[in-house]
């Protein structure tokens, strides 16, 4: 006898009755929970792979981005993990540990900079991954490593928001206690930052 296994887009189902009902019907439950689990995977993939790239277009090039990851990303293998470099960036509490750290865009006046955002039990911190020109007080052009640390204690509000004209675009807004907002862009798994931020802002980090 020939028995029909076909594939829906809520999952597998089963058909024929070669077998018993109350076999059938488990089967049919097991295939459908593995089913949707298998379609959510692909849906969060889809959206990292999303992230990816707009990462990756945020930059000047693509190229450049590329290769700036890359770059990233050797350095941490070769320090030993964002642990260490975190450790060694900003000053740190005997106790502070970090929670994650994401690649992303600080969107500035001048442009997005590149780098990496932390988030510890006691700060949210972010450092450009190569130093960023700007112009002394004698006009004098000079460079340096670009740092922000917001202490967790005085995040006031982290909002995600989209751009209007192109909702692929979407940013994290940051605002301290004394008003001070920043917005970051461009993060390689933006659901994952949006959720820590905000749980660093209650208190949760």
């Amino acid at each position: 006898d020939c028995h029909l296994v076909s594939v829906s887009a809520d999952g597998y189902q089963l058909f024929g009755d070669w077998l018993p009902a109350g076999t059938r019907e488990n089967l049919r439950e097991m295939f459908g929970s593995v089913g949707k689990r298998f379609s959510e995977a692909a849906r969060k993939t889809e959206g990292i792979a999303g992230d990816v790239w707009q990462h990756l277009k945020t930059g000047p090039s693509i190229t450049d981005a590329a290769m700036g990851r890359i770059a990233q990303i050797s350095k941490v293998i070769s320090e030993g993990g964002y642990d260490k470099i975190f450790q060694q960036t900003f000053e740190c509490l005997p106790d502070e540990k970090l929670k994650k750290a994401y690649a992303c865009y600080l969107s500035t006046s001048h442009g997005p900079i590149m780098g990496v955002l932390y988030v510890s039990t006691a700060k949210l911190a972010f450092c450009s991954d190569s130093p960023v020109a700007y112009v002394t007080e004698d006009n004098q052009t000079a460079s340096a490593i670009y740092k922000i640390v917001v202490p967790v204690p005085h995040l006031r509000s982290v909002t995600p928001t989209a751009s209007q004209q192109n909702p692929a675009e979407r940013y994290i807004q940051v605002v301290s206690v004394d008003n001070h907002d920043f917005w970051f862009m461009g993060f390689v798994n933006y659901d994952s930052a949006v959720k820590c931020l905000q749980d660093a802002a209650r208190g949760g980090a």
